[in-house]
């Protein structure tokens, strides 16, 4: 099986959705001798933004202390290979082939197929263990208590701002999508959060209490060092990141987590890409509370300038929302379709808009919706999704688009 025969047989698997349990993620992970090994530790990140900015934090923090690290995070932007890291490197296609040749073989044999994310964990995890990784970074899919990433046994867990997001999935109250994120605690084991309103605060430290884990919450933003992330929020991220490699009982010394800090890398958040004389500003704020930190962010960096603003979403996401704080930051709007089976219609993005805004338009595509951008001079922002983040980031680079339901 040649790779991209593997790539399409693995997506393929998206067909069977998204199914929350850990008793079938264990037994993959069982059967595939994927559970990590002795001594290795296991850092377990939840939460509804930021996550990824911290996993990859800790990652790189980790990387310049001295440690070969494994980081499985999710969704990918371009190229489905991004999820699954080795020392910073993307596992290889030889790699990537190999391991879903054996998995698609186990699949057969069991009596429930896994899902696409459950056999990506696996593939990641049995890699990770050939590599010899002596730290393993987990990012939650969703949720946490039911995410096939909790049957991985964790050493630390850490919980970003939580906010309302998947509520179809993890319920319609903050207090009740805390409840699902907590899950990913451990008895006994340290729980590092950020700050969190009053009831997500209130469910975290009664999941810890009950759990007897010892709970940090992280009171001010990391300072006195480079950042290479851009954002308000990165300072928080990079405090959570700290305490929970201090938690894992990892020495950091000032020059190894000054390094890392400022060397690490998360495309698709805030990202800032020169292309053809334009500025082009990339975040997959999909989200009320990813919008808000996107314009802190926006003001903090171009405070005199408003931006013309490419949208699009899926369904399920709060687009109104989303678009009451990102519509005043622009003086145009181009919305166009995202590659994604959940898109959005043209007509869905316009009911969304908030009214009295002025110069709307429609776009059949991506494409279209930047030639039109290009025409003016404000700087450009792309945002609203990462899938089309990714696929403005793929084009913008050019690279090849691997587009994905999860």
């Amino acid at each position: 099986m040649t790779y991209p025969e593997a790539i399409t047989w693995l997506f393929s698997t998206q067909l069977f959705g998204i199914k929350l349990g850990l008793d079938g993620p264990r037994e993959l992970l069982r059967q595939y001798l994927a559970f990590p090994a002795r001594g290795v530790k296991v850092i377990h990140v939840a939460g509804t933004n930021g996550k990824g900015s911290t996993c990859a934090f800790i990652d790189a923090v980790a990387r310049a202390s001295g440690l070969r690290t494994g980081l499985f995070t999710s969704p990918h932007l371009i190229d489905y290979r991004e999820r699954i890291k080795v020392a910073g490197a993307e596992i290889s296609e030889d790699d990537c082939t190999r391991h879903l040749v054996a998995l698609r073989q186990l699949c057969e044999s069991l009596e429930t197929h896994p899902t696409f994310f459950e056999i990506t964990l696996a593939l990641a995890m049995r890699y990770f263990t050939e590599r010899e990784c002596e730290m393993i970074v987990l990012e939650t899919g969703m949720g946490g208590r039911l995410d096939a990433t909790t049957a991985v046994p964790a050493d630390v867990a850490v919980i970003t701002p939580i906010g309302l997001d998947h509520t179809q999935w993890l319920g319609d109250t903050i207090a009740a999508i805390a409840g699902e994120k907590a899950g990913i605690i451990c008895a006994e084991k340290p729980i590092i959060s950020a700050p969190q309103v009053d009831d997500a605060a209130r469910v975290i430290a009664m999941q810890a209490n009950e759990m007897r884990a010892p709970l940090t919450v992280i009171e001010e933003p990391l300072q006195g060092y480079n950042l290479s992330l851009i954002g308000t929020h990165q300072p928080w991220n990079a405090a959570l990141a700290l305490a929970a490699l201090h938690a894992a009982g990892i020495s950091l010394r000032y020059d190894a987590v000054q390094y890392g800090l400022s060397h690490t890398q998360w495309p698709g958040r805030f990202e800032v890409i020169s292309s053809e004389g334009k500025t082009m500003v990339l975040d997959g704020a999909h989200n009320p509370h990813a919008a808000q930190v996107l314009v802190e962010t926006w003001r903090q960096q171009y405070p005199q300038k408003s931006a013309s603003l490419i949208f699009s979403a899926v369904a399920s996401k709060d687009v109104r929302g989303v678009l009451n704080l990102l519509a005043p930051l622009a003086c145009r709007i181009y919305l166009c379709p995202v590659n994604s089976p959940r898109a959005l219609s043209h007509a869905e993005l316009l009911d969304a808009i908030p009214a009295g805004t002025n110069n709307v338009e429609t776009h059949e595509s991506f494409t279209q919706a930047l030639d039109a951008a290009r025409q003016h001079d404000a700087p450009i922002l792309i945002a609203g999704s990462l899938y089309l983040v990714g696929q403005a980031r793929a084009l913008l680079l050019g690279e090849t688009f691997q587009p994905s339901a999860q």
